[in-house]
Parts: structure tokens; sequence; C-alpha cells
């Protein structure tokens, strides 16, 4: 089977968008499939493009087995309506305009679109129905009401009202929708979307990657850290609007006088405001790294004493299954959870760490305490979740899973309509 992956992220860019796509495709390569990835020139969330990638409105590059395919975009950083929106039009007109008739994308069997962002769901139902090929649409964050929730965009503003038209026009216009939680699936069913062509692939952790540290290299990275035996809060992901960060500045003031160092690990578009309020309230062992290559996360995991994972106080946000929580626990590390819904559900359900209310400033430091004054309880609900993720997310499985689920659509819709001559 062909198939053709359309993704704005991808490799070398940091991210779960950028993993799931290149961890799937990947997976699928190695099955026997034809699986090339139409994508953009990276620059996320920097908004700059590295050297050997500029000058140039398309470029090929073969990644792990699967031919990528990179098409011209306008080049944003991550903050700012404006600029990415235009980044996030350019993209969407460039990978149908300048990809759309390369041998790939011309004689794929199936086009898989994911998003965020969303206007790169109405260029795979484009490139999709101009080849006469089924379409797939996977959502990995709920548009336009993401961006509603976190403060970007009001509810009212005439974007929104574009984006929600677009929302439902893709929805029934696919011929599968994939989501990555139930609350997703439940969502869609409310909206009255075909529920026989909803299918839930979630999140899951590349377990070979992914892996607890020994003993020498946790020792060896904390020494490069310069942390001592100083107790180790790590976050590590994007720095956005979403995240409610600020909330762990107040855990690390409350916590000022205890030996724990706070270490912040990514870019995004609230960083410099961070690492400016880090600086006016005078808190020393709070850290930002900036942002590192994938290969180092697993190493820089096995180092902390407890990552956290935590998003804003928002509904919306108790539908979702942030991936590093996977990532988290396939290092064999507990976690710090303040999130609701569905993610607070599972890390009970698994036993893989401390669950507290979002922004609940209070709670988080007294996990934390917790954490410290119990070292036995947190190893073992690391142990836990490492025993969790290698039996339910194996990113390996559920790529099997979902190629299952794009085999049987291909096959219906080629029962349905017979290919053309020639493809």
């Amino acid at each position: 089977m062909r198939i053709l992956y359309l993704s704005q992220y991808f490799p070398p860019e940091m991210g779960a968008p950028a993993a799931r796509v290149s961890e799937l495709a990947g997976r699928w390569a190695e099955r026997g499939h034809e699986v090339a990835v139409l994508t953009g020139f990276p620059n996320h969330p920097t908004g700059v493009i590295p050297p050997e990638y500029r000058g140039q409105a398309r470029m090929r590059e073969q990644w792990r087995g699967v031919e990528v395919l990179r098409t011209w975009l306008y080049a944003a950083p991550n903050k700012g309506v404006l600029k990415r929106a235009i980044s996030y039009g350019s993209f969407a007109s460039s990978s149908v305009l300048l990809g759309g008739f390369a041998r790939e994308v011309r004689c794929a069997d199936v086009v898989v679109a994911t998003s965020p962002q969303f206007l790169c769901a109405l260029s795979g139902w484009v490139l999709a129905r101009s080849w006469r090929i089924p379409y797939v649409l996977e959502v990995r964050d709920l548009w336009p009401q993401s961006i509603v929730e976190v403060g970007a965009l009001s509810e009212t503003h005439p974007a929104v009202t574009v984006l929600r038209g677009l929302e439902r026009f893709v929805y029934d216009a696919a011929d599968l929708l994939v989501g990555v939680t139930d609350s997703f699936a439940e969502i869609w069913r409310r909206q009255g979307v075909v529920a026989e062509k909803i299918r839930v692939i979630k999140n899951g952790v590349d377990l070979r990657l992914f892996t607890p540290s020994t003993p020498e290299e946790r020792a060896r990275v904390r020494a490069e850290l310069g942390v001592g035996d100083r107790f180790v809060v790590a976050y590590i992901g994007t720095l956005g609007m979403a995240h409610g960060l600020g909330t762990l500045l107040d855990v690390a003031e409350r916590l000022r006088a205890r030996p724990i160092e706070f270490l912040l690990v990514g870019e995004g578009a609230e960083r410099a405001q961070l690492e400016a309020e880090a600086r006016a309230r005078g808190l020393d062992r709070v850290r930002f790294l900036g942002q590192l290559p994938r290969a180092r996360i697993p190493a820089l995991l096995g180092a902390a004493d407890l990552p956290v994972v935590m998003l804003r106080d928002t509904p919306l946000f108790e539908t979702v299954l942030p991936s590093k929580m996977f990532e988290i626990m396939g290092c064999a590390r507990p976690l710090l959870l303040a999130v609701g819904g569905e993610a607070r559900r599972l890390v009970e359900r698994a036993e893989a760490g401390y669950v507290v209310a979002p922004e609940d400033v209070a709670a988080m430091a007294q996990a934390i305490e917790h954490a410290i004054a119990t070292p036995a309880d947190a190893a073992q609900r690391g142990r836990a979740g490492r025993a969790f993720v290698e039996q339910h997310f194996d990113r390996e499985r559920l790529a099997d899973a979902y190629l299952a689920e794009i085999e049987g659509v291909v096959d219906r819709w080629r029962a349905r309509r017979p290919q053309r001559a020639g493809r």
C-alpha cells in the first residue's frame, strides 16, 4: 500500500506532532508499505529554518525508510496570531500546489492528513479528491476550540467562525476520522458525526527510545546538569499558552527554601515572559535549558526526580492525553500530573504518579514534598508507569492497529470505486 501522510510538522522539529507522524510513518515503512510524508521546512517553534534547508521551494530526503517531501512555507515563531495564520496558510497552499503532482502523491492509495494545524486537513481533502483516493483525517487537537480556550482568539472572532465551518466540512468529508482520545470520539458523536467512521488511536511511546536510565547514566546526566543531590522537578515540552507554566513558578517560589531544582526544557511563545518573571522573582533554581534534540530527552527524563505534565484549567483540556505522559512512564519515572479529565483517570488507573487539579499551586507543592519524603513510593510509581505503557501504549502496536484501519478504509473504497486505469 502507498500511504501519503500530510503534516506541517516533522523531524528535526520537536514536539508531539512531529514525533507521532515520524514514528507511525517509520513503523508502516518497516511493515513493507511505501510511505511518503508531505511536510514543510522545519522551523517550529522558533520560526528559524536551519541553514541546510534554506533557499529552496521543494526538497526530498529519506528518513528511516520514509520518503520526505518538503514544500515551501512562511516560517513564523509559535506566537502571534497573524504570522502563524500566514504560516499555516502558506503550507496548506504549497502542499497542494508544489507537492500535489509529485509521484508519491499522484500514486498514493490513501491520504492521511493530520491536524493541527487545521488548514492541513483541507489540503488533505483537496489532494485526496483530486487523485480519487480515500481521505483519512487525524485530529490531535480540537480546533478551533483549543485556540479559543487558550485566549489566542475570541469565540466571536471571524477566523473562529470560518474554522468552525471548516471543521464540520472536513469531519463530514473524511472517509475515516481518527482521534487520539475517547473524549474526542464522544464529542464527535454528540456533534452528529457518523459513528461508523470514528476511530480512536491514542498517543503512545517509542519504547525503544524511551527506556529507564541506568544508575550510571543518571549520575552522568545529573553531573552535566550540575544539580548535585538536589531534587529535580522537570517540565519538558512546549512553553506555550496552553500549559499554564506560571503556576510552576508559583510552586518554585513556595518551595524556595527546599533543595529543589526546577528545569524547564523547550521553546515556545511563553518562554521569554517566563524567564523574565523568574528573574524578577529571584527564582535562582528555576533554569531554562532551551530546546534539546529528541534523542537527549530520555536521558534527561531519567535524571529528573519528578517530571511534570500540566495544562491550564479549561474544560477542553479534560479531553486530552498529553503525549509526554507516556514518554515519562516509558522512562520509569513517576510523574506529577496537573491535568483533569481523561488524563487524570489514566494516570490514576496506572498508579504512575501524583495527580492534582490544574493550576493548584498548593497541591503541586504538596505532591513534590511527598515525593521527596517517600522515594520508595515514587520509584514504585515509576515502575508501574513503565509496565502500564508496555501493556497498553506501545507505539508500534498502536501503529499496527492504525495501519489495519487504513487498510480497511482503502479496501472499502476500492470495493465501491474501482481504481482508474494507470494508477
